[in-house]
């Protein structure tokens, strides 16, 4: 499940990759009434990642890691609805992966700085969504999520296992799992 977060409008997506590709197992938004204060609509975020969670049944929350822009009012307000996220999933049980924005766009389009637009278009060419319109904090939730199945699949499994061998959780990756199965490599 990718999530898009955000103090008014909370993106989410779910999909799946089966033998004839992906497809989209549910998504939408989490609209937030802005005249209710910031801890209100947090707690409306949990509430309704709680339900999607219990409806749906993802297996992951996969989530953008932090941007920070010019504004730190909105920086700080995005870091709280993050951590609402976060814990969330966590209370879930569900395993959270992160990734950097431009590698969302990097695995949709090809291109690192796409704009949201072509981020769009392009997931409806590859979950084949059609002419379907949807809101952008839904198509970040879908690339996120599309991001997450096409490299997070094979990096997660190997993190998972590594954090269970109880290695440091800053030697994380391919180098890393190379280091410690030099058996594997040929």
């Amino acid at each position: 499940m990718g999530v898009d977060p955000g103090s008014r409008k909370t993106g989410y997506g779910i999909i799946s990759q089966g033998e004839d590709g992906f497809s989209v197992l549910g998504s939408g938004l989490i609209r937030l009434d802005g005249s209710k204060s910031l801890n209100e609509r947090i707690g409306l975020i949990c509430a309704g990642l709680d339900e999607i969670i219990s409806l749906l049944k993802p297996d992951c929350v996969a989530i953008e890691t932090a941007f920070v822009g010019r504004n730190v009012r909105s920086a700080l307000i995005l870091g709280q609805v993050r951590g609402a996220v976060l814990a969330t999933a966590m209370r879930s049980g569900l395993t959270v992966r992160e990734y950097a924005p431009r590698e969302v766009k990097l695995c949709v389009t090809g291109s690192g700085s796409a704009c949201k637009e072509q981020v769009a278009a392009m997931l409806s060419r590859l979950l084949d969504l059609g002419d379907k319109v949807m809101p952008l904090d839904v198509s970040d939730a879908l690339g996120i999520a599309y991001c997450d199945l096409s490299r997070g699949a094979g990096a997660g499994f190997v993190q998972d296992a590594m954090m269970r061998k109880g290695k440091n959780r800053r030697k994380l990756g391919w180098s890393a799992f190379i280091d410690d199965h030099p058996e594997l490599v040929a």
